[in-house]
């Protein structure tokens, strides 16, 4: 009788407790809308979702894998969603004086 090796259980990531605060910030509505999707998708608050995009890209790190970004190809088809990374700090609104 072959009897399997267990594999030891992972441990559950220690939990964290931080100060969370309120913020009103101001996005371009077609990134808000996919943004909101993948949080829906993967069951996430948009905050949370948020926080870990930040932290990845202060590390240097990709937030996502490539089925995620497969599914934010999708979500901004759906939602219109043109731009990409070279629109950073070229977006304005109607009106804007610069």
């Amino acid at each position: 009788m072959v009897t399997k090796r267990r594999r030891p259980r992972a441990r559950p990531p220690e939990s964290l407790v931080v100060e969370r605060v309120q913020t009103g910030v101001r996005m371009e509505k077609r990134l808000v809308k996919v943004l909101k999707a993948l949080a829906e998708v993967k069951d996430l608050s948009l905050g949370d979702l948020l926080e870990g995009i930040c932290l990845h890209a202060f590390d240097g790190k990709l937030p996502f894998s490539e089925e995620t970004r497969r599914q934010i190809a999708e979500l901004k088809r759906i939602y219109g969603l043109s731009l990409d990374a070279s629109a950073s700090h070229r977006l304005s609104e109607r009106g804007d004086v610069r």
